[in-house]
């Protein structure tokens, strides 16, 4: 259609807009205004054309507004095209006329805009069903994100990379409303399987606040937005974002050492008076490594290491990975696992041997272990704590750059031949090894709407060690994380599907 024919014909004549042709073209065809949708097109190519177009005297516009006439699209679907477009909030859609890109392919090759063809169309075909026919409702998106599925694949990344700022903003202002309303935000724009390009497209979304509408609007209109910016300037938000960068510094600590009036980490060593405990003390002793990403080869290659030790003192064990990387990430901050014994009771200890073996190999460089708490007759706990009672090793370890295929992940010109990472060890009872497995995938998102959908909607209680039945006032039983779907009533979601 367009991209064999046509392409070398276009190429040929792209030598002007190359050279640096204004956008303020000489305008030959007033009453003809093109919008390119971008969706199947790609950002680039829409530039070149868009171009291309103005240096022959159409208008192009750069925003969908109810003043364009002609939609050019190159969606072959176009049941999902006119789904979005109708998302838009237009009032002229109805006269607007929506093209295949052969009509601006046969208009560029004739140097004005052609009568449009029957062929030229994308038919509406959510208002031609056959007659009794009912059309298929655009899916309703949920405010829970455990009822939507989230993929790694992010169409709207400026949108949630500036509710991650102002969530964080938030966070260390102790604004737990407002963080907790960006955070929903930017999760359901995450789990849209298209680009937010009008306002008029997000009118029917839940979770998305006045507030989070103006940054939003802000962006469509100038490509920016002032509250972040702002934020981003901010001295206060930029030293407490570079402090509790740091391995054992949380919030609070950033803030006093803030307030002290210290700014880099070079202050804090060269301050006496600060005490760093000992998590502290490794965090920046290996902050250069630990402040870089995880790649998955070098998440499997510890996975190795653990796996090899946890099979070496007991055959039987079970090791899961989990996180981020469980949910298909590339690159992570730390590599988590679950580690557990078939027989209940032996979880604990298992746990210390892996360590030790850990220690004995002369890779453990770093460890806090925090003995279990957890008593299931002191559950249901009605409030849920952010760190569940099971076990855990809290390691740095040296990962060996001969031991990850295609090497390390470390900073141009290291030639140690090693680096330090984080690895998270968690050891819950098998009877609970589903419920921890759940909890410690993730995402952060996904598991605080996943407790809030039992509590609300389900009357239920659910965190790392079990889920209880408010009605029916009994723990259910659970072996796999499908089960507890199941209890709760909700289609399984995949972990790959969990990046809320």
């Amino acid at each position: 259609m367009f991209h064999t024919p046509i392409v070398p014909r276009l190429r040929k004549r792209s030598r002007a807009v190359e050279a640096g042709v204004s956008r303020r073209e000489e305008v030959k065809f007033e009453d003809v205004r093109l919008y390119l949708v971008e969706r199947k097109m790609g950002r680039s190519r829409r530039s070149f054309l868009t171009q291309l177009a103005r240096s022959k005297g159409f208008i192009v516009d750069d925003v969908l507004s109810d003043e364009v006439t002609h939609v050019v699209s190159e969606d072959s679907e176009a049941s999902s095209l006119w789904v979005w477009l109708k998302g838009c909030g237009l009032k002229n859609l109805p006269t607007m006329l929506v093209l295949d890109i052969s009509w601006f392919t046969d208009s560029m090759g004739a140097g004005r805009p052609v009568a449009v063809e029957t062929r030229h169309l994308i038919q509406d075909t959510l208002s031609t069903l056959p007659e009794g026919s009912t059309p298929t409702p655009v899916a309703a998106v949920s405010q829970y994100a455990c009822q939507r599925r989230t993929t790694i694949e992010n169409n709207n990344k400026i949108f949630t990379d500036a509710f991650e700022v102002l969530a964080e903003s938030s966070e260390f202002n102790e604004n737990e409303g407002s963080c907790l309303a960006f955070r929903r935000a930017a999760s359901v724009l995450k789990s849209l399987s298209w680009e937010v390009r009008c306002m008029g497209a997000i009118q029917d979304l839940p979770c998305l606040g006045e507030r989070t509408k103006a940054v939003m609007e802000e962006f469509l209109q100038y490509g920016r937005s002032l509250e972040v910016e702002k934020v981003l300037s901010n001295e206060r938000y930029q030293t407490l974002k570079l402090f509790t960068s740091v391995f054992g510094v949380g919030p609070k600590t950033a803030e006093k050492w803030y307030h002290r009036g210290l700014r880099s980490f070079n202050g804090i060593l060269a301050d006496p008076s600060i005490q760093l405990n000992r998590m502290q003390h490794y965090g920046f002793l290996h902050y250069g490594d630990i402040s870089r990403a995880v790649s998955k080869a070098e998440a499997r290659a510890l996975g190795n290491i653990i796996d090899e030790a946890v099979h070496a003192i007991t055959p039987d064990a079970i090791l899961a990975l989990t996180g981020g990387f469980r949910r298909g990430k590339e690159f992570g901050h730390d590599v988590d696992f679950i580690v557990t014994a078939l027989e209940t009771g032996t979880e604990d200890s298992l746990l210390l041997n892996v360590i030790d073996r850990l220690k004995d190999q002369g890779i453990l460089l770093y460890c806090d272990y925090q003995a279990s708490t957890f008593d299931m007759s002191k559950l249901p706990n009605h409030r849920f704590e952010a760190m569940d009672q099971f076990a855990k090793g809290f390691l740095i370890l040296r990962l060996e750059g001969s031991q990850v295929d295609g090497g390390l992940n470390c900073a141009e010109g290291d030639s140690r031949g090693w680096r330090a990472v984080r690895v998270d060890l968690v050891s819950p009872p098998m009877d609970r090894y589903a419920f921890a497995l759940l909890g410690w995938t993730g995402s952060r998102q996904f598991e605080r709407d996943l407790r809030r959908y039992a509590r609300f909607e389900r009357r239920m209680l659910l965190d790392n060690h079990a889920l209880f039945d408010k009605t029916k006032k009994e723990f259910l039983a659970a072996t796999t994380e499908k089960d507890i779907f199941a209890h709760l009533g909700l289609e399984y979601i995949e972990p790959w599907q969990r990046n809320a």
